[in-house]
Protein backbone atom coordinates (compact mmCIF):
# COMPACT_ATOMS: atom_id res chain seq x y z
CA UNK A 1 0.00 0.00 0.00
CA UNK A 2 2.93 2.32 0.57
CA UNK A 3 4.40 1.64 -2.28
CA UNK A 4 1.32 2.12 -4.08
CA UNK A 5 0.65 5.79 -2.50
CA UNK A 6 4.57 6.65 -3.24
CA UNK A 7 3.65 5.76 -7.00
CA UNK A 8 0.83 8.14 -6.98
CA UNK A 9 2.19 10.41 -5.37
CA UNK A 10 5.01 10.17 -7.76
CA UNK A 11 2.73 10.13 -11.04
CA UNK A 12 0.50 13.28 -9.58
CA UNK A 13 3.63 15.65 -9.19
CA UNK A 14 5.19 14.66 -12.87
CA UNK A 15 1.63 15.66 -13.89
CA UNK A 16 1.84 18.52 -12.22
CA UNK A 17 5.18 19.45 -13.16
CA UNK A 18 4.55 19.00 -16.98
CA UNK A 19 1.29 21.18 -16.84
CA UNK A 20 3.80 24.25 -15.98
CA UNK A 21 5.94 24.78 -19.26
CA UNK A 22 2.11 24.77 -21.12
CA UNK A 23 1.17 27.95 -18.69
CA UNK A 24 4.01 29.48 -18.22
CA UNK A 25 4.53 29.96 -22.44
CA UNK A 26 1.13 32.14 -22.54
CA UNK A 27 1.39 34.39 -24.23
CA UNK A 28 3.92 32.50 -26.91
CA UNK A 29 2.70 34.39 -30.05
CA UNK A 30 0.97 38.12 -30.44
CA UNK A 31 -2.08 38.92 -28.93
CA UNK A 32 -5.20 41.26 -30.76
CA UNK A 33 -6.64 43.88 -28.55
CA UNK A 34 -10.06 44.77 -30.45
CA UNK A 35 -11.68 48.47 -29.74
CA UNK A 36 -14.60 48.37 -30.89
CA UNK A 37 -14.53 52.13 -31.62
CA UNK A 38 -12.47 54.69 -34.20
CA UNK A 39 -8.86 55.28 -33.49
CA UNK A 40 -8.00 58.21 -31.35
CA UNK A 41 -11.15 58.29 -28.89
CA UNK A 42 -10.57 57.73 -25.00
CA UNK A 43 -11.30 54.08 -25.47
CA UNK A 44 -8.16 53.18 -28.25
CA UNK A 45 -5.94 55.76 -25.96
CA UNK A 46 -6.29 53.32 -22.93
CA UNK A 47 -5.92 50.46 -25.49
CA UNK A 48 -2.78 51.56 -26.59
CA UNK A 49 -1.54 52.57 -23.56
CA UNK A 50 -2.26 49.24 -21.49
CA UNK A 51 -0.73 47.11 -24.90
CA UNK A 52 2.25 48.52 -24.82
CA UNK A 53 2.54 48.09 -21.35
CA UNK A 54 1.82 43.89 -21.65
CA UNK A 55 4.15 44.00 -24.47
CA UNK A 56 6.93 44.73 -22.58
CA UNK A 57 5.96 42.52 -19.35
CA UNK A 58 4.79 39.46 -21.92
CA UNK A 59 7.38 39.79 -24.12
CA UNK A 60 5.07 39.21 -27.06
CA UNK A 61 3.52 42.26 -28.93
CA UNK A 62 -0.46 43.49 -28.11
CA UNK A 63 -1.36 44.50 -31.39
CA UNK A 64 -4.07 46.94 -31.59
CA UNK A 65 -7.09 46.66 -34.26
CA UNK A 66 -9.54 49.60 -34.45
CA UNK A 67 -13.07 47.77 -35.36
CA UNK A 68 -15.87 50.15 -34.89
CA UNK A 69 -19.65 50.14 -35.69
CA UNK A 70 -22.80 50.23 -34.05
CA UNK A 71 -22.13 51.86 -31.41
CA UNK A 72 -19.57 49.14 -30.86
CA UNK A 73 -21.42 46.00 -31.43
CA UNK A 74 -19.01 44.85 -34.26
CA UNK A 75 -15.61 44.72 -32.75
CA UNK A 76 -17.92 43.46 -29.47
CA UNK A 77 -19.28 40.34 -31.61
CA UNK A 78 -16.12 39.80 -33.48
CA UNK A 79 -14.50 38.87 -30.14
CA UNK A 80 -17.32 37.04 -28.73
CA UNK A 81 -16.84 34.24 -31.42
CA UNK A 82 -13.30 34.26 -31.48
CA UNK A 83 -11.29 31.57 -30.36
CA UNK A 84 -11.53 31.48 -26.26
CA UNK A 85 -7.31 30.83 -26.24
CA UNK A 86 -6.53 34.44 -24.93
CA UNK A 87 -5.41 35.52 -28.26
CA UNK A 88 -8.20 37.87 -28.90
CA UNK A 89 -9.21 40.54 -26.65
CA UNK A 90 -11.86 43.46 -26.42
CA UNK A 91 -11.53 46.65 -24.58
CA UNK A 92 -15.29 47.38 -23.70
CA UNK A 93 -17.43 50.14 -22.42
CA UNK A 94 -20.21 51.12 -20.24
CA UNK A 95 -21.82 51.65 -23.51
CA UNK A 96 -20.95 47.89 -25.36
CA UNK A 97 -21.54 45.78 -22.56
CA UNK A 98 -24.47 47.61 -19.97
CA UNK A 99 -26.21 50.24 -22.54
CA UNK A 100 -26.40 48.49 -25.63
CA UNK A 101 -27.60 45.96 -23.90
CA UNK A 102 -30.49 47.25 -22.79
CA UNK A 103 -31.01 49.94 -25.61
CA UNK A 104 -30.38 47.60 -28.93
CA UNK A 105 -32.75 44.41 -29.65
CA UNK A 106 -31.67 41.40 -31.10
CA UNK A 107 -27.83 42.56 -29.84
CA UNK A 108 -25.90 40.04 -31.37
CA UNK A 109 -23.98 38.73 -28.23
CA UNK A 110 -24.74 38.79 -24.54
CA UNK A 111 -22.57 41.15 -22.60
CA UNK A 112 -22.76 38.72 -19.14
CA UNK A 113 -22.47 35.29 -21.14
CA UNK A 114 -20.45 35.37 -24.09
CA UNK A 115 -16.79 37.06 -22.66
CA UNK A 116 -14.41 36.44 -19.41
CA UNK A 117 -13.92 39.57 -17.88
CA UNK A 118 -10.41 40.22 -17.06
CA UNK A 119 -10.30 43.77 -15.65
CA UNK A 120 -11.11 47.36 -15.57
CA UNK A 121 -8.62 49.61 -16.97
CA UNK A 122 -10.14 52.71 -16.37
CA UNK A 123 -13.13 54.71 -14.59
CA UNK A 124 -14.18 58.33 -16.62
CA UNK A 125 -16.77 61.00 -14.78
CA UNK A 126 -19.59 62.29 -17.05
CA UNK A 127 -20.07 65.87 -16.22
CA UNK A 128 -23.77 67.75 -15.99
CA UNK A 129 -22.27 71.30 -17.37
CA UNK A 130 -24.45 74.57 -18.25
CA UNK A 131 -24.08 77.45 -20.11
CA UNK A 132 -23.35 80.29 -17.89
CA UNK A 133 -26.12 82.45 -18.81
CA UNK A 134 -28.33 79.52 -17.39
CA UNK A 135 -29.36 80.84 -13.46
CA UNK A 136 -28.59 77.82 -11.95
CA UNK A 137 -25.20 77.91 -9.64
CA UNK A 138 -26.04 73.62 -8.38
CA UNK A 139 -28.49 71.18 -9.18
CA UNK A 140 -31.31 71.98 -7.07
CA UNK A 141 -31.36 75.19 -8.79
CA UNK A 142 -31.22 73.40 -12.42
CA UNK A 143 -34.02 71.04 -11.12
CA UNK A 144 -36.15 73.93 -10.33
CA UNK A 145 -35.59 75.77 -13.10
CA UNK A 146 -36.28 72.51 -15.13
CA UNK A 147 -39.98 71.92 -13.03
CA UNK A 148 -40.77 75.31 -13.33
CA UNK A 149 -41.33 75.21 -16.61
CA UNK A 150 -41.78 71.49 -18.37
CA UNK A 151 -39.85 70.35 -21.28
CA UNK A 152 -38.54 73.95 -21.48
CA UNK A 153 -34.83 72.91 -20.44
CA UNK A 154 -32.63 70.97 -23.35
CA UNK A 155 -29.82 68.74 -22.31
CA UNK A 156 -27.32 68.01 -25.29
CA UNK A 157 -25.19 65.09 -25.50
CA UNK A 158 -22.21 63.49 -27.22
CA UNK A 159 -24.58 60.41 -29.11
CA UNK A 160 -28.01 59.00 -29.09
CA UNK A 161 -27.54 56.04 -26.46
CA UNK A 162 -23.95 56.93 -25.24
CA UNK A 163 -23.27 57.12 -21.58
CA UNK A 164 -23.42 60.71 -21.54
CA UNK A 165 -27.11 60.74 -23.02
CA UNK A 166 -28.10 58.22 -20.74
CA UNK A 167 -26.58 59.41 -17.75
CA UNK A 168 -29.70 62.39 -18.66
CA UNK A 169 -31.95 59.73 -18.79
CA UNK A 170 -30.85 58.76 -15.49
CA UNK A 171 -31.25 61.99 -14.41
CA UNK A 172 -35.10 62.28 -15.78
CA UNK A 173 -36.07 59.03 -14.47
CA UNK A 174 -34.87 59.40 -10.81
CA UNK A 175 -35.59 63.35 -10.25
CA UNK A 176 -39.01 62.98 -12.98
CA UNK A 177 -37.86 66.42 -14.46
CA UNK A 178 -38.71 67.20 -18.07
CA UNK A 179 -36.07 67.97 -20.12
CA UNK A 180 -35.43 67.92 -24.04
CA UNK A 181 -32.61 65.17 -24.92
CA UNK A 182 -30.61 66.98 -28.53
CA UNK A 183 -28.14 64.27 -29.52
CA UNK A 184 -25.00 65.35 -31.01
CA UNK A 185 -21.98 63.49 -33.12
CA UNK A 186 -19.53 63.89 -30.59
CA UNK A 187 -18.06 66.08 -27.84
CA UNK A 188 -17.07 68.76 -30.05
CA UNK A 189 -20.29 70.03 -31.77
CA UNK A 190 -22.28 69.64 -28.56
CA UNK A 191 -19.83 71.67 -26.51
CA UNK A 192 -19.73 74.22 -29.19
CA UNK A 193 -23.46 74.64 -29.31
CA UNK A 194 -23.31 74.93 -25.29
CA UNK A 195 -20.75 76.97 -25.26
CA UNK A 196 -22.82 79.44 -27.98
CA UNK A 197 -25.94 79.06 -26.02
CA UNK A 198 -27.99 76.87 -28.89
CA UNK A 199 -28.32 74.32 -25.84
CA UNK A 200 -28.43 75.32 -22.07
CA UNK A 201 -27.42 71.89 -20.64
CA UNK A 202 -25.09 69.53 -21.51
CA UNK A 203 -23.71 65.94 -20.44
CA UNK A 204 -20.39 64.91 -21.51
CA UNK A 205 -17.12 62.74 -20.14
CA UNK A 206 -15.17 64.88 -18.35
CA UNK A 207 -11.92 64.91 -20.17
CA UNK A 208 -13.36 66.70 -23.10
CA UNK A 209 -15.64 69.25 -20.92
CA UNK A 210 -12.74 70.14 -18.19
CA UNK A 211 -10.62 72.59 -20.61
CA UNK A 212 -13.99 74.45 -21.40
CA UNK A 213 -15.11 74.45 -17.09
CA UNK A 214 -11.64 75.36 -16.59
CA UNK A 215 -11.94 78.75 -19.00
CA UNK A 216 -14.76 79.58 -17.59
CA UNK A 217 -16.56 79.39 -21.05
CA UNK A 218 -19.12 76.60 -19.49
CA UNK A 219 -20.04 75.61 -15.32
CA UNK A 220 -20.10 72.22 -14.25
CA UNK A 221 -22.93 71.74 -11.61
CA UNK A 222 -21.86 67.68 -11.20
CA UNK A 223 -19.77 64.68 -11.83
CA UNK A 224 -21.82 61.40 -12.45
CA UNK A 225 -19.53 59.31 -10.25
CA UNK A 226 -19.98 58.59 -6.60
CA UNK A 227 -16.97 60.08 -5.52
CA UNK A 228 -15.33 63.36 -6.75
CA UNK A 229 -13.12 62.89 -9.17
CA UNK A 230 -9.39 63.57 -8.02
CA UNK A 231 -8.46 65.78 -10.88
CA UNK A 232 -11.71 68.22 -10.49
CA UNK A 233 -12.18 67.80 -6.65
CA UNK A 234 -14.11 71.10 -6.76
CA UNK A 235 -17.09 69.78 -8.93
CA UNK A 236 -19.95 67.74 -6.52
CA UNK A 237 -21.11 64.57 -7.67
CA UNK A 238 -24.77 64.12 -8.33
CA UNK A 239 -25.53 61.87 -4.82
CA UNK A 240 -24.20 64.61 -2.86
CA UNK A 241 -25.89 67.54 -4.90
CA UNK A 242 -29.49 65.90 -4.08
CA UNK A 243 -29.88 62.68 -6.14
CA UNK A 244 -29.30 59.94 -3.73
CA UNK A 245 -28.11 56.92 -5.69
CA UNK A 246 -27.21 58.58 -8.35
CA UNK A 247 -23.69 57.11 -10.24
CA UNK A 248 -22.90 56.74 -13.65
CA UNK A 249 -19.20 55.56 -14.68
CA UNK A 250 -18.28 55.31 -17.96
CA UNK A 251 -15.68 52.12 -17.33
CA UNK A 252 -13.22 50.74 -19.63
CA UNK A 253 -11.85 47.45 -19.52
CA UNK A 254 -10.70 44.29 -21.14
CA UNK A 255 -12.57 41.41 -21.95
CA UNK A 256 -11.77 37.78 -23.17
CA UNK A 257 -14.03 35.44 -24.76
CA UNK A 258 -16.04 32.96 -22.61
CA UNK A 259 -14.28 29.76 -21.90
CA UNK A 260 -11.00 31.09 -21.96
CA UNK A 261 -8.32 29.36 -19.44
CA UNK A 262 -8.72 30.44 -16.25
CA UNK A 263 -4.49 30.43 -15.93
CA UNK A 264 -5.08 32.93 -18.90
CA UNK A 265 -7.62 35.42 -17.32
CA UNK A 266 -5.24 35.37 -13.80
CA UNK A 267 -2.02 35.76 -16.10
CA UNK A 268 -3.56 38.79 -18.04
CA UNK A 269 -5.27 40.23 -14.56
CA UNK A 270 -1.86 40.19 -12.40
CA UNK A 271 0.31 41.98 -14.86
CA UNK A 272 -2.62 44.55 -15.91
CA UNK A 273 -3.26 45.20 -11.90
CA UNK A 274 0.48 45.88 -11.56
CA UNK A 275 0.75 48.30 -14.97
CA UNK A 276 -2.04 50.45 -13.24
CA UNK A 277 -0.53 50.81 -9.66
CA UNK A 278 2.67 51.98 -12.08
CA UNK A 279 3.12 56.13 -10.99
CA UNK A 280 3.32 56.99 -14.26
CA UNK A 281 0.58 55.22 -15.49
CA UNK A 282 -1.64 56.54 -12.90
CA UNK A 283 -0.53 60.04 -14.03
CA UNK A 284 -0.85 58.99 -17.72
CA UNK A 285 -4.81 58.09 -16.67
CA UNK A 286 -5.29 61.27 -14.02
CA UNK A 287 -3.79 63.70 -17.29
CA UNK A 288 -6.22 61.71 -19.54
CA UNK A 289 -9.22 62.28 -17.13
CA UNK A 290 -9.66 58.61 -15.84
CA UNK A 291 -9.09 56.80 -12.85
CA UNK A 292 -7.18 53.58 -12.65
CA UNK A 293 -8.95 50.48 -12.66
CA UNK A 294 -7.84 46.93 -11.47
CA UNK A 295 -10.54 45.17 -9.59
CA UNK A 296 -10.68 41.29 -10.21
CA UNK A 297 -12.43 40.09 -12.65
CA UNK A 298 -15.42 38.47 -10.60
CA UNK A 299 -15.83 41.98 -9.40
CA UNK A 300 -15.71 42.90 -12.95
CA UNK A 301 -18.09 40.89 -14.03
CA UNK A 302 -20.21 41.51 -11.00
CA UNK A 303 -20.07 44.77 -12.32
CA UNK A 304 -21.41 44.35 -16.06
CA UNK A 305 -24.16 42.57 -14.69
CA UNK A 306 -24.94 44.86 -12.60
CA UNK A 307 -24.74 47.70 -15.07
CA UNK A 308 -27.45 45.13 -17.75
CA UNK A 309 -29.93 45.49 -15.25
CA UNK A 310 -29.74 49.07 -14.18
CA UNK A 311 -29.74 50.60 -18.18
CA UNK A 312 -32.88 48.01 -18.48
CA UNK A 313 -34.60 49.78 -15.86
CA UNK A 314 -33.60 52.97 -16.80
CA UNK A 315 -34.58 52.44 -20.92
CA UNK A 316 -37.97 51.00 -19.64
CA UNK A 317 -38.72 53.79 -16.85
CA UNK A 318 -37.65 56.92 -19.97
CA UNK A 319 -38.72 54.92 -23.33
CA UNK A 320 -35.50 55.56 -24.72
CA UNK A 321 -34.89 54.22 -27.93
CA UNK A 322 -31.62 53.66 -30.08
CA UNK A 323 -31.13 55.61 -33.33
Amino acid sequence: MRHLKLVLFLLATALSCAALPALAEYPDRPVKIIVPYPPAGTTDILARLIGQRLSERMKQPFMIENRPGAGGAIGSVAVAKAPADGYTLLMATLNSHGINSALIRNLPYDAVKDFAPITIVGNTPNVLVVNPGVPAKNLAELLALARAKPGSLNFGSTSQGGSPHMSGELLKAMTGVDITHIPYKGAGPMLADLIGGQVQTGFDNLPSSIGHIRSGRIRAIAVTTAQRFPGAPEIPTMAESGVPGYEVSAWFGLLAPAGTPKPVIDALYANIAAILKQPEVVKQLFDLGAEPGGNTPEAYARQIAADVEKWKKVVADTGVKAE
